[in-house]
């Protein structure tokens, strides 16, 4: 991990998630293949970082099959569903995730105020970054060894963590997030991408 961590947020967002899972709908539990974790910030502010805990469907990949490759439709996040889903960290959507979320980069000592463009505070919205992603990869750790997914899920699933602004770290934090046998499918079509 880049940055530590209190724990009150660790602790709060694998509850909170767990919250989540739990309100996807029963309908479409059998058939939901992978975990997606969006991560985002609104107006593209580090400082106002959140995660979409969402999912993909059998039925929507077989939806996107038919225009793209097998492996793409599956696996890559530009041919899932994104929209709808519920978002924890520092937004609106979440009061008590931002409190602690700002409670806990103070507690850190990474500088989490002032609008003045300088390569100091840059740095300290670098190290938000980190921080949040890192916090998103631990969350999907935090869920599998509960067994919380398999709990809600009546089985385990892979977490895809991305960020769309960052593309290609997507196979690093979802190979950090997930136990190895989840990912194989992912990880083989990841290898297929980069020996095309």
């Amino acid at each position: 991990m880049v940055t530590g961590g209190t724990g009150g947020l660790r602790a709060y967002l694998l509850e909170a998630s767990t919250g989540v899972l739990e309100r996807f709908p029963a309908e479409l539990r059998a058939e939901i293949y992978a975990l997606s974790f969006r991560v985002w910030r609104i107006d593209d502010d580090k400082r106002r970082p959140y995660v979409a805990i969402g999912y993909n469907t059998e039925r929507q990949y077989e939806a996107e099959r038919r225009l793209a490759d097998p492996g793409e439709a599956r696996w890559n996040y530009a041919y899932w569903l994104l929209d709808g889903f519920e978002t924890l960290g520092h937004c609106p959507e979440d009061p008590v995730g931002s409190a602690l979320y700002v409670e806990e980069v103070r507690q850190l000592g990474i500088r989490f105020d002032g609008d003045a463009e300088d390569a100091e505070l840059d740095a300290q919205r670098e190290l938000l970054g980190l921080h949040f992603a890192d916090a998103c990869i631990q969350l999907a750790r935090d869920l599998h060894a509960g067994g919380r997914i398999e709990k809600v899920l009546g089985r385990p699933l892979p977490v895809v963590v991305f960020d769309m602004y960052c593309p290609g770290w997507e196979v690093e934090a979802t190979e950090a997030a997930n136990p190895p046998r989840l990912i194989e499918g992912f990880l083989a079509w990841q290898r297929a991408e980069e020996e095309a």
